[in-house]
């Protein structure tokens, strides 16, 4: 049999046909040329169901044999580049099983025995999804353990928390950084989770009413590890569902946005801390780019970008949920359509998280094994930034409060003094005790510790709070949570 005779009865549906598929309309309609990367959980989930049709007698041992031997041979060429992927042959799957079927005969044709390209593409889809989350989620635990590195590093360095990017209260740099560890956290959190429903086989619901082959379904979900935590097999109930459920790529493109809206918010802040008017910190060379024109500059090409790419994926999110939203019941082929921005949002996802890596917590020197580049931080400009805003004011209310002022008097009675420091262009702190008795009487000596950064940062000593014990605190439950 030629080859074009045999791609042509690999497709199941082309003897109905009178003419043939004209060349645009197999070109819009083919995927092969972006599903093929699903080519290994193809193989994957291909032999766990010869395994069990084997198992329950629909095909024999020998067919079993014959597909396995096929299968690795399949394999080896695709890694090797050799595939010849063909268009006439739509997509992954109906490549992978023409090749099949030249290789080993009629076994390769009894693989499709029980189930349709429907379940087929749905549990690849989860297969490789489920992997590729596992990926995301030791970058995530990457990401995490170099922030808490450099926060480990800079407890004791002052920043100027802000409120609507106005100077508010003095906050530990470390402190400061540890919020995107907890960010970062909960998406690792809702990767864990949107893994759980993504881990469930829908291979068996057939085109979309199940089959009447007596499958072992449990079988084949747990041959390929869609168990839970107790190794039960997690099998989609219902076959319709199981063919057109796309909840979990969409769940997957919502925690993916969310988790680069977290990237793009660090963004924004390393982008205003490297730039001239805050000078709060540096990053490595390799991480910017220069000026056609302008030969001083050095821009934070990465922090803008991903930035952007954020847009980028939010986007995905947005199409998904359009792809999905007039569908009837089962399968359509609008489905076709969810890959695109399912793979590139996972692509996007990974190399952000990668570089971002690598941009905070540095590079591996191999030659004494220690970290180079990452975030290099300006304690000093930080701390100056700090003293300019009267970080200190809330303290200073804080302060009149403990000597029995209700607090909206002491908060319009700060008022009055930093109108005054504001006046002799000072700090609350360089006012003189004099000055400061003159709004409320009751201020002593002792005020001018409350109104030291440092005073202010230690003061805040409860749980969650910008206090250095507390941000030591901190560090070392995120350290025992990510070991």
């Amino acid at each position: 049999m030629s080859t074009n005779q045999l791609d042509k009865k690999s497709q199941a549906w082309s003897a109905l046909f009178s003419e043939p598929m004209s060349e645009l309309v197999k070109r819009y309609t083919a995927s092969v040329f972006f599903d093929k990367r699903l080519w290994l959980a193809d193989i994957t989930g291909s032999l766990a169901h010869a395994e069990m049709l084997a198992a329950q007698g629909i095909i024999g041992a020998d067919d079993r044999a014959a597909i396995e031997r096929g299968m690795a041979q399949i394999r080896s060429e695709i890694e090797a580049g050799t595939f010849e992927w063909k268009l006439d042959l739509e997509d992954v799957h109906l490549n992978i099983e023409a090749r099949l079927t030249q290789l080993v005969g009629d076994a390769g044709k009894r693989l499709h025995t029980g189930r349709s390209r429907n379940d087929q593409v749905a549990t690849d889809v989860r297969l490789w999804l489920r992997g590729e989350i596992d990926l995301i989620s030791d970058l995530l635990k990457e990401l995490q353990t170099a922030l808490v590195d450099v926060a480990e590093n800079n407890v004791e360095v002052i920043l100027p928390g802000f409120t609507h990017l106005q100077v508010a209260q003095p906050v530990s740099f470390a402190h400061h950084l540890l919020a995107y560890v907890e960010m970062f956290a909960r998406d690792a959190e809702r990767m864990a989770d949107v893994r759980r429903r993504t881990n469930r086989l829908p291979l068996g619901s057939a085109a979309l009413a199940g089959t009447t082959y007596p499958l072992d379904r449990e079988r084949v979900a747990v041959s390929l590890g869609m168990v839970d935590d107790q190794g039960l097999a997690q099998v989609c109930q219902n076959s319709l569902d199981g063919v057109s459920d796309r909840d979990f790529a969409i769940e997957f493109t919502a925690a993916a946005s969310l988790c680069m809206v977290h990237i793009s918010r660090f963004s924004e802040e390393l982008i205003l801390w490297m730039s001239q008017n805050f000078g709060f910190v540096k990053i490595a060379d390799r991480f910017t780019t220069g000026s056609s024109i302008m030969p001083q500059k050095k821009n934070p090409d990465v922090p803008e970008l991903a930035r952007g790419k954020t847009g980028r994926v939010v986007g995905h999110l947005m199409g998904l949920l359009t792809l999905m939203k007039g569908q009837p019941l089962a399968y359509n082929k609008d489905n076709q359509e969810d890959k695109e921005p399912l793979f590139d949002t996972v692509d996007t996802l990974k190399d952000t998280l990668r570089i971002f890596c690598e941009m905070v917590g540095g590079q591996l020197n191999p030659a004494n094994g220690q970290k180079e580049g990452g975030i290099t931080v300006n304690a000093q400009a930080m701390e100056d930034a700090a003293k300019k805003g009267y970080a200190t004011a809330t303290d200073l209310a804080d302060y009149l409060v403990k000597k029995g002022l209700p607090f909206r008097d002491a908060h319009e009675t700060v008022a009055h003094a930093v109108k005054a420091a504001t006046s002799h262009a000072c700090d609350l702190s360089e006012l003189p005790l004099a000055v400061l008795q003159g709004f409320n009487a009751s201020i002593e000596k002792d005020v001018y510790e409350c109104l030291s950064l440092r005073g202010s940062l230690n003061a805040r000593n409860t749980l969650g709070g910008t206090a250095p014990a507390q941000v030591l605190s901190q560090i070392a439950r995120h350290r025992t949570r990510l070991a």
